[in-house]
């Protein structure tokens, strides 16, 4: 058994998750973390809501309640939906816990004591009209770099690159398009370049990332420069220095903490199951890989910034040091990064109602429709769109009438003829039947090895061509036109009923939902699939503070059926089956364009009517 760490990207906590990001981070990570385990290693799936930074103070100032609050919501918001599309975290947390300061704070220091963390001057951006400090991510101007129009105060998404505010051109505030002031204020940096040639040695031993993805990462060290890791605001982890700490108006940057998240969810995850050492085995050993699951946006700080911060805290970096209580720490084994999806040919974007949020899809349609669907066609090499015709054809013609119909049939017969899954007879077994059982049972290495080597669209294909052999041996066995020789009729319907059993297997990572429901419908009993829960849990360090968290209890051989073909149990009750798939209207691809035209239009006029009430009070 091996430990393996499968590591998702933090939602940020300023409104609900759309399907573009669970397309990225979510259900490719589960689907990785699933197989794992049916294979028999012990993972540790971790992850939680990002809730500090400017973007929330901003969101909550607008809606009139405090950042608390409003992270409080959406913390909420986004455990139910991530739940609910059964992803199998075995902690989802959120970085405004005690146990998250406490491990942020710790890594700061141990980084300023290896002196790889140093104070510092850089110019902020002020608002004229209200003297606070504007976020960078809020501020919009054209990229220094490829003169793109819309770069935003801290990244550039369109040539990928790491910006400061001050270095854009003609830069404005998003939040009411006033142009702001820059001042000087007294920071702390994350010495960028005394890392950069540990940073790039890593990065250069690599192996099986995606080119993109690597190519990327490399190109991050062409010049290399310092970065602030603090920030002029009074939301956020307080800075563990003497002068600081007590300080309101000044806090850790958001992304400097929030990739700490990994390390200190899997602190917690282990200080709730008992032995608050047992995240050191993912963690400590050397031999433990951990892979990282995020939307391409995301790769700056996965390849560059979190692994300088574990160089720098294992005192690895050019002005040497040693590691402090929590190392030494593993670097990545893998960052997989996804593509972007767009929504009908426009990029998603809950500000201009170009979006459709997860509570949403998954209130209409079935879970693994949805599950399948991103799998299929998601943004894992390029980049996607999802169109409500393609998500229906999809379900309808792959889902419901290939695997659902597949299933149906099989099950039907069975219950019809015998009412128990029947045994082989072995004189009646035929070479089709011989090559179909040989086929779904060698499945398992082909489908897995792409899996496990982040090439999910290639696996969720391989299974689904065992079914369309499935389904061709049905029609060309023909099981209802065998009338006269029962032991021939159940070595058929046995065949069958193991290859489809083998085909749930190979869907079990993707179809969770739907498998438990194939298992049954065969005759099996208990979990089949695991899902997570939300649980309502108690700050391990601050009893007046209360969270949901997802977990959950994937245990091999208890709750979760292993990563190989199993003989199907001959005798088990087969029932007649309900459909465990249905079509999906065509009439709704019409109804979902409508409906999002309705709301992007809604979405206009409230913004425009925004805009005019801000530069009226400008004017004033």
């Amino acid at each position: 058994m091996t430990h393996i760490m499968v590591n998702v990207a933090w939602p940020y906590a300023n409104g609900p998750r759309h399907i573009g990001h669970v397309a990225g981070f979510g259900v490719p990570s589960d689907v990785y973390a699933r197989y794992q385990r049916m294979k028999g290693n012990d993972v540790l799936m971790v992850s939680g809501t990002d809730e500090h930074g400017t973007p929330i103070l901003v969101e909550a100032d607008k809606e009139g309640v405090t950042p608390q609050e409003l992270a409080d919501r959406y913390n909420r918001v986004i455990a139910s939906d991530l739940c609910n599309l059964g992803l199998s975290y075995d902690l989802f947390t959120r970085t405004t816990t005690k146990n998250h300061e406490l491990v942020v704070q710790e890594m700061f220091r141990q980084c300023l004591k290896n002196g790889y963390i140093y104070k510092g001057t850089q110019k902020v951006a002020i608002s004229p009209s209200t003297g606070r400090t504007l976020p960078d991510r809020y501020i919009e101007g054209e990229c220094p770099i490829c003169h793109a129009p819309g770069a935003r105060g801290d990244q550039c998404d369109n040539c990928g690159n790491e910006l400061d505010p001050d270095e854009l051109i003609n830069p404005v505030s998003k939040i009411n398009g006033e142009t702001p002031i820059f001042q000087e204020s007294e920071h702390y940096f994350l010495d960028l370049p005394a890392l950069a040639d540990a940073n790039l040695a890593w990065l250069k031993t690599r192996q099986g990332w995606r080119t993109n993805v690597l190519n990327f990462s490399i190109g991050l060290f062409r010049e290399v420069k310092p970065r602030a890791i603090t920030r002029d605001i009074d939301w956020g982890i307080p800075i563990p220095v003497p002068g600081w700490v007590d300080n309101p108006n000044k806090r850790l940057y958001v992304w400097f903490d929030a990739v700490i998240g990994y390390l200190s969810a899997s602190i917690e995850w282990a200080r709730r199951s008992g032995d608050p050492e047992a995240w050191r085995k993912w963690w400590n050993d050397p031999s433990t890989p951990g892979y990282y699951f995020m939307g391409k946006d995301n790769i700056t700080f996965h390849s560059q910034i979190w692994p300088s911060e574990m160089i720098a805290y294992n005192g690895g970096g050019s002005k040497g040091g040693e590691a402090g209580q929590l190392g030494p720490l593993n670097l990545p084994e893998q960052v997989v990064a996804s593509e972007f999806m767009t929504m009908e040919g426009k990029k998603f974007s809950s500000s201009r109602g170009i979006v459709i949020y997860v509570k949403d899809i998954l209130e209409r349609y079935p879970v693994d429709a949805v599950r399948y669907y991103i799998s299929v066609a998601g943004p894992e090499n390029s980049d996607s769109d999802f169109t409500w015709s393609e998500f229906v054809r999809h379900n309808n013609e792959e889902l419901a009438a290939s695997w659902g119909n597949l299933v149906n049939r099989v099950a039907n017969l069975i219950a019809k003829n015998f009412g128990e899954v029947p045994p082989i007879v072995e004189d009646k077994l035929t070479d089709e039947d011989r090559a179909l059982l040989a086929e779904s049972a060698a499945a398992f290495d082909a489908v897995g090895s792409l899996i496990e080597t982040h090439h999910q669209k290639n696996a969720l294909n391989e299974a689904m061509r065992l079914v369309g052999d499935i389904n061709k041996y049905i029609s060309a066995t023909e099981p209802w036109k065998i009338k006269d020789d029962a032991d021939r009729l159940g070595t058929v319907l046995h065949v069958a009923a193991q290859a489809v059993l083998d085909a749930n297997h190979l869907l079990a990572p993707f179809l969770p939902h739907s498998a438990q429901k194939v298992w049954e419908a065969l005759g099996g009993t208990g979990t089949f699939s695991p899902l997570p829960h939300i649980e309502e849990v108690t700050d391990l360090d601050n009893p007046a503070f209360h969270y949901p968290i997802i977990t959950g209890d994937y245990v091999l051989g208890e709750t979760l059926r292993p990563w190989k073909s199993e003989p199907i149990e001959v005798g088990a009750k087969v029932a007649k089956p309900t459909p465990i798939f249905a079509k999906i209207p065509t009439e709704a691809v019409d109804e979902e364009l409508a409906r999002f035209e309705t709301a992007l239009n809604a979405r206009r006029e409230a913004e425009a009517a925004r805009l005019a009430a801000e530069q009226a009070k400008l004017a004033e």
